[in-house]
């Protein structure tokens, strides 16, 4: 055996040591593992099929460009889309830019205002920040403490230079569930559009776009247990239908929209992964069940909870023990996989953007962890959980 073999040798075993002693994983809103039918229906593409779908000369890319074609019907039944108006990219991030650097360009000559929200995901937030270098003129609506805009401000901020409102579905830190479709009325009154960050809510709750007036949404595949690399834009074609400017350029791969070789067994897992979300929506009522329990006992033990007057995704619960830093609580499970607010934020020591934006303080913040269930979330876990917790508080209070 070379010394390179056993070094990789060493390094698998050790993955496999690390994962049998793995903590239980309660930060299903950072990332979902790919479902095992999903990967199943994935791995054909990466060997045996692995045509481009833009070879249009021969039967590997015909047959890579079919499945292409399957998986963008299967992600528009999702959320109630037109197949042709899901636009595949890397993922909500890309979407998002996409979406709201596409449309500045395209009509900010005329409408610069941008109105949106403190609680935002930094996709959205450090794009928006790019555009106010352009010339954007970005408003930036209060929350009430359940991170929630008061509908009379929108109502009185939007007006005839206003491009566009940019809100999330569904928080993913505390999991509030926002009134877009009234935003979408208000926006379309004054001529401007809705941009729909739905990263949290596909997959999780029903969206269906057919009566909406959202004119973009973007989404994630890897939040609903598909794979990770893979996301899409949702861009409205008819009453009226949107147009934006393309931000990738080479080749005019998806329709002039985004340009890229496209990622077939992403796409084909995305498909897959909406496909068995559109199919097992009733698991999250059960969880919301699960989750409601555990908000019970943790509440029993003094905890407080974030957003808790808001409606809420069913497997989201963003609380804090006052007085107790989560750092320090969170040292004392490492039986337990949590987080303390967005994966795309966590290297960041600064306390939560969107705890702040609803009134919390520093230490409030600094006191919060979140706690994201997966679909299959049970009594029993939620049971260990509440005892883990249990368990380390009285050490803190020891």
């Amino acid at each position: 055996m070379t010394t390179k073999t056993k070094s990789l040798n060493i390094s698998i075993g050790s993955m496999i040591a690390y994962n049998s002693a793995a903590p239980l994983y309660l930060d299903y809103n950072a990332t979902t593992p790919v479902a095992p039918l999903v990967l199943e229906q994935m791995l054909p593409w990466f060997s045996q099929h692995f045509g481009n779908a833009s070879s249009s000369l021969h039967a590997y890319g015909w047959r890579a460009a079919e499945a292409v074609k399957i998986a963008r019907e299967q992600t528009a039944a999702l959320i109630g889309a037109e197949p042709d108006e899901i636009y595949f990219c890397s993922g909500a991030t890309e979407a998002l830019n996409l979406a709201i650097k596409g449309l500045f360009e395209l009509g900010g000559s005329q409408r610069k205002q941008i109105i949106s929200f403190k609680t935002e995901h930094k996709a959205v937030l450090d794009t928006l920040q790019y555009l106010q270098k352009k010339g954007a003129d970005v408003i930036y609506l209060p929350l009430d403490e359940n991170g929630l805009p008061d509908i009379e401000s929108i109502k009185a901020t939007c007006n005839e230079h206003t491009l566009a409102i940019v809100a999330m579905l569904a928080n993913n830190e505390t999991g509030v569930i926002m009134p877009v479709n009234e935003y979408a009325e208000i926006a379309s009154a004054s001529g401007a559009v809705l941009i729909c960050d739905a990263t949290q809510a596909c997959g999780k709750i029903q969206v269906n776009l057919l009566h909406s007036g959202l004119a973009l949404l973007a989404m994630s595949a890897h939040k609903f247990y598909g794979p990770k690399g893979c996301g899409a834009l949702y861009v409205r074609r008819k009453n009226p239908r949107i147009r934006i400017i393309p931000q990738l350029h080479g080749g005019g791969h998806e329709n002039g929209m985004r340009s890229g070789t496209l990622n077939v067994p992403g796409i084909v897992g995305m498909g897959a992964a909406a496909v068995l979300a559109n199919t097992t929506f009733e698991k999250y009522t059960a969880v919301a069940s699960e989750r409601n329990s555990l908000e019970y006992h943790l509440q029993q033990l003094g905890a407080q909870v974030n957003g808790q007057k808001a409606s809420r995704l069913p497997n989201t619960l963003n609380f804090r023990f006052p007085g107790i830093d989560a750092a320090r609580l969170i040292g004392l499970l490492p039986e337990l996989a949590l987080a303390t607010g967005s994966a795309c934020s966590s290297a960041n020591s600064e306390p939560s953007h969107v705890l702040r934006a609803m009134g919390l303080s520093t230490d409030a913040c600094r006191e919060s962890i979140r706690i994201s269930l997966g679909k299959y979330a049970s009594s029993e876990e939620t049971q260990y959980i509440s005892t883990k917790f249990s368990d380390a508080l009285q050490k803190i209070q020891a």
